[in-house]
């Protein structure tokens, strides 16, 4: 079944703990965030790149480098709200996590409720993060859900109608097979009418062309054994 669009706060949690790893995607997804795990810094790269996140939980121990390094990295990018949880409890570390960028630093173990109420602190701080839920980013594509705007490289990107309605499909179900079925289900044209299937691939090649990236040479969205499409992360 396709996702419809959701409006979750979305948190990357980089820790390699396994135990801990558990009960924090258990109580995040308890109350009401959505929770994406990683356990090394190279997974965590790969994800800030390619996704969008509300809020980062860093642990500084991990096997191939530290939070520290990824604190930096996404200060660099973004002004995202991020906050350490480390078994570290020396004072010189805490200190540098905070002048490096960190909103917030939480020693192990620590208690639930404590953990989930400087979530929320920090978020109160960046009003953009928990209100403007009206904003989906996907590598260099932008979409205004609000004005019905999509932007490339930070240039508009005209689409029609049905274009702009398969786009968010896709945004919607990253990393999810749709197959061309599911796509003729959903999309009418402007008047109401059933699209067909030749339509439908004719769609499908303009909307890549708009959207793909020129400097990869590659599609964002890929034909998958000729039954449907798949939006990568």
């Amino acid at each position: 079944m396709l996702r419809q669009i959701e409006d979750k706060v979305k948190i990357l949690v980089v820790e390699d703990n396994k135990s801990i790893i558990e009960g924090l995607e258990y109580l995040l997804e308890k109350e009401g965030f959505e929770a994406q795990i990683v356990s090394n810094k190279k997974q965590a790269m790969a994800y800030i790149k390619n996704d969008n996140f509300d809020l980062f939980l860093l642990d500084i121990q991990l096997p191939d480098g530290t939070g520290f390094d990824i604190c930096k990295y996404i200060k660099n990018m973004s002004n995202k709200p991020i906050i350490f949880i480390s078994a570290i409890t020396e004072e010189v570390n805490i200190v540098y996590g905070l002048d490096i960028g960190a909103d917030d630093y939480i020693t192990k173990p620590f208690r639930n409720n404590e953990l989930i109420s400087r979530i929320k602190c920090v978020l109160r701080r960046y009003p953009n993060t928990t209100n403007n839920k009206n904003i989906i980013n996907y590598r260099n594509i932008k979409v205004d859900l609000k004005k019905a705007k999509v932007y490339k490289n930070s240039k508009e990107v005209y689409l029609t109608n049905l274009e702009y309605k398969i786009l968010l499909l896709f945004l919607n179900n990253k990393n999810v097979l749709i197959t061309r079925q599911e796509l003729l289900e959903k999309i009418w044209d402007i008047d109401g009418n059933y699209v067909n299937d030749n339509t439908l691939s004719v769609y499908i090649k303009r909307l890549r062309l708009k959207i793909s990236d020129e400097n990869t040479k590659s599609d964002l969205i890929q034909t998958v054994r000729g039954i449907g499409y798949i939006l990568n992360k």
